[in-house]
Order: C-alpha cells, then structure tokens, then sequence
C-alpha cells in the first residue's frame, strides 16, 4: 500500500491505522485512583479516579500555540510524541542521536506534572536511508541494540512507557509477520531480542508492542499478535502491555473490542488504547470505545492522536474530541461521562460478574468442559479441547466475601465439590449457595488463577496433571502448580 505523505506523519492508513506512538515522560508522577465527591471536570482527572491516564499525541512544533497548549495541560495527563522519538528523526545517521525535539516535549510533559510514553523504538516506518540499506544479520543485530539502547538510556526513569516494536504483522489473513529489513535479516526472534535488549537498557518502562487493526477478536491478525503475547509470557520474554491503535471509522469499535481487551488482559499485559480517533467523531461510538476500556481492569489508559481536528493525520475526518477551533465536541462530553461512571463494575475483584469466561488450564492449554454438554445435576468437570461450545463458558455469581458460583452457560448449574477429599470430582449442580459452591478466585499473576472451594479448601486441579481430552478436573492442595492454574478468557 502506497505511504502518503503527510505533513504531521507518514504513514499507510486502512480505517483503524496509524503508525504510532509512545513515549511519557513524568518520571516521579504516578496515577493513583482518587476519591471523587462529585464528577471530574477533565478527561486526565476523569481518569485518574480509576488509576487510569487519559493522554494525547503532541507535536514539538505546535507547542508554541498557546490554544493548543492550554488544551494539553488542562485535559491530559499523559503524553505521546508523534514523530520525535522515531528513528529518522532520532538517530537520523548511524550513533548520531538527535534528542532535542523529543527533549523538549518531555520537558515539557515534566513541568506540567504529566507523563510520557516513548514511541517508537522499532517501526518498520520513517527509517533512515542507512538503515533500511542494512544486508548482513550482525550488522543488523549491532544497529537493533545500539538503538534501542542509546534512545532510551537517554530518557531512562522518564518514560511510562515505551512502544517497543511497532506494527509489525501483515494486514489480512495471513496472521504473520511483515516483511521489512530486520524481520528478513534476523527472523521473526527479532521482535523478542528487541524486548529484551528493551528491558536491559531501562528496567523500571512498560515494554509494549502496538499495533493497528488488532480490535476485532476475530481477525487473523489479532490472533497472530496474541499467539506472540502469550508465547513471550509463557516464556518470561519482558513484555508489559499490548497496544491498540484504535483508529475507527464512522461506526467506532468493533462488537468484539472489549473481548479483545479482556483476552489480552487475561495473559497478564496491561491494555492501552493508544492512537484513538474515529471518524466523524459519534457520541455513541466514543462513549463505547470508553467503557470497552473502562470495564476491563487492566486497560491501563487511553490516548488520542491528536487534540483538534486540525492537528489529526486525518483531519478531513474530523475524528478528535476539539473542534478545529479548540471547542469541545459532543463527543468530549460522552467521553468524560463514561470516565466518571466509573470502572470495573466489581472493582479490585479478579473477575467479573455477568461475563461469561473461558478456563483454559495453563499446563495444559485445554478449557474446562461439563462432559458431554450434559444439562443434568452430577455431570462432571472435565478438560477439552476448544470447540466453541456453551458447556465451555461460565460465569461467576458473587457470593459474597470473596466467594463466587461458578455457573455453566448451557446448563445454569454450578460447580460442586463431591466431598473435601483431595483428588474428588467437580460436579455441575442446582445453585443453592452452598459452600461446597463457592470458590475463591486469587490472582496469581501472569494472567493465571486458582480457584479454591470455600467447603474444602482445596483448589481446582486437573487431575494426575494431565494433558489429555477428557481428563476430569478435581480438586487438590494448593501448591501453585501449573495443572492448578487456568486462564480466564472472555468467550
């Protein structure tokens, strides 16, 4: 696809594109939920009632307009630079950094108390002549660290957090890996050697991949991205946060956005909407890009690219929360309304109520089933491989304390231990809130649960640890064993 020029950012642009961003300064500023008495008045404090950021995408040159400016520093407390940290701009010749555009957005960002995410360290976009010249493997593997090091040696302990790698899968079907000078010299380990080269050089950023057109859980190149996430945390490969574009065409957010959130949550990255903008800016559509974020406890925050119409790679769009004269859209007005209402409806709680989830055991990668897609009371629990059927989602009803029924969406039962003993099965039964009914579900990080039963006190388990169809899940002591651990994925 043809790369048109633009006077802000090149880029190639499918609705829900754009190259992007992040970098944050405001090294000693943290976001810490705050009690509200009444509403906030500002996107940023909105926000950071439910520990999240509200940002935007600035451009150095624009900050001497004092409009522009007013806007950046009373609504956002996050900031992204739209093209000072990208390689051509940033290290334009080999070892020959250029810092001061992106030290002036980060000193700015500093004096007004927001932070920074740094974007972007590796772009297949914006490269210099010299580096997309690069033909030998070494050479290639020398110039990648040197990069990343160099750049974010200099704002080490100033960025929130950093966009690693940038887009790098193919549009379409194909759920793979783009062609570009460092994927066809290194191979596809390129994206893990950035992250971890990422991590040596500042330990204390977020290291996140982000990319465009990922929205939709049903598309290959989203599973593609989140086959690599999962791969690198099961593998220990640094990787904090996954980012999402978000730019949308007149009808905002595909239905499945928020399952797509909450899936890449459940791996255990914090989710960032990154670039948003939508066309022709609907209320509607904005509102529900919002709460998708806002009902996900792990959405770490939002940035729109751009703060008026007039700043945004697609203008003619019209597709931000300000008019081209600085007003506030109606569109702004949605926005802060669903970031007042609040976040998680079941908040500091590992899940959710009134959502229906996948288990899918993390030694054995297989979902727990109610065998058979039995309605009946005393059915067993038992792993499968996915099949998309309903005797595979559940739910969770609050118990209270802590404590939730698991319910199976085909039958409406629950799942009941048979006895206290270790090694008994779990059964589908009437709800009656019994404690041989409730389960503790504890986070234990990386995206993994265990659910322990409040009668019992033992803790789910496949059993013998095995990996095979059919294996019945029971219920065991605790011991933090991957056969005792499920991800939680919203069907």
């Amino acid at each position: 696809m043809p790369i048109p020029a633009h006077s802000l950012r090149q880029r190639s642009w499918s609705f829900t594109r754009t190259a992007a961003v992040a970098l944050s300064t405001a090294s000693a500023v943290a976001f810490v939920p705050v009690a509200a008495d009444a509403a906030a008045g500002t996107l940023g404090a909105a926000a950071a009632q439910s520990g999240r950021y509200f940002g935007t995408a600035v451009a150095a040159g624009r900050l001497g307009d004092s409009q522009y400016t007013g806007i950046l520093d009373r609504e956002f407390n996050m900031i992204t630079p739209e093209n000072e940290m990208k390689w051509d701009t940033i290290e334009p010749s080999r070892n020959g950094f250029n810092f001061g555009p992106g030290d002036q957005i980060v000193n700015h960002a500093r004096s007004h108390n927001q932070r920074m995410r740094g974007h972007t360290l590796m772009w297949y976009q914006q490269l210099p002549n010299w580096v997309k010249s690069i033909g030998d493997a070494n050479t290639a593997r020398s110039v990648m660290n040197s990069h990343i090091n160099g750049v974010m040696s200099h704002y080490r302990g100033q960025i929130y957090a950093w966009d690693v790698v940038n887009e790098a899968f193919e549009d379409g079907g194909s759920g793979q890996q783009r062609s570009w000078v460092f994927r066809n010299l290194l191979g596809t380990g390129f994206i893990e050697e950035a992250f971890r080269a990422a991590r040596t050089a500042d330990p204390a950023a977020k290291l996140c991949y982000n990319d465009y057109n990922i929205e939709d859980w049903n598309a290959a190149k989203t599973q593609g991205v989140y086959r690599m996430v999962q791969d690198f945390r099961n593998r220990g490969v640094p990787i904090d946060c996954v980012g999402f574009q978000s730019h949308f065409g007149n009808g905002g957010p595909p239905g499945s956005f928020q399952t797509t959130l909450t899936n890449f949550a459940a791996l255990g990255v914090e989710v960032q909407l990154t670039e948003l903008d939508i066309a022709q800016a609907g209320t509607t559509q904005y509102a529900n890009t919002t709460k998708a974020c806002m009902a996900v406890p792990k959405c770490g925050g939002m940035t729109t690219w751009g703060i008026r119409d007039s700043d945004s790679w697609r203008s003619g769009d019209n597709p931000l929360l300000f008019d081209r004269s600085g007003n506030k859209k109606a569109a702004y007005d949605s926005v802060l309304s669903a970031l007042n209402s609040g976040g998680d409806p079941n908040p500091g709680g590992p899940v959710q109520t009134g959502v229906n989830y996948r288990m899918v055991g993390s030694q054995s990668g297989k979902l727990a089933d109610i065998y058979g897609a039995s309605t009946a009371a005393g059915a067993v629990l038992i792993q499968w491989s996915s099949n998309s059927g309903l005797n595979q989602q559940f739910d969770f009803v609050d118990s209270g304390s802590g404590y939730y029924r698991v319910r199976a969406r085909h039958s409406n039962l629950v799942l009941q231990v048979t006895s206290n003993n270790s090694g008994a099965d779990i059964t589908q039964q009437a709800d009656s809130n019994a404690a041989s009914q409730q389960w503790l579900v504890t986070d234990r990080g990386n995206g993994a649960y265990s659910l322990t039963n409040k009668q019992s006190g033992l803790a789910l388990s496949v059993l013998n640890s095995s990996t095979a169809d059919g294996a019945h899940i029971s219920q065991s002591t605790y011991a933090g064993s991957a056969n005792q651990l499920f991800q939680l994925q919203r069907a």
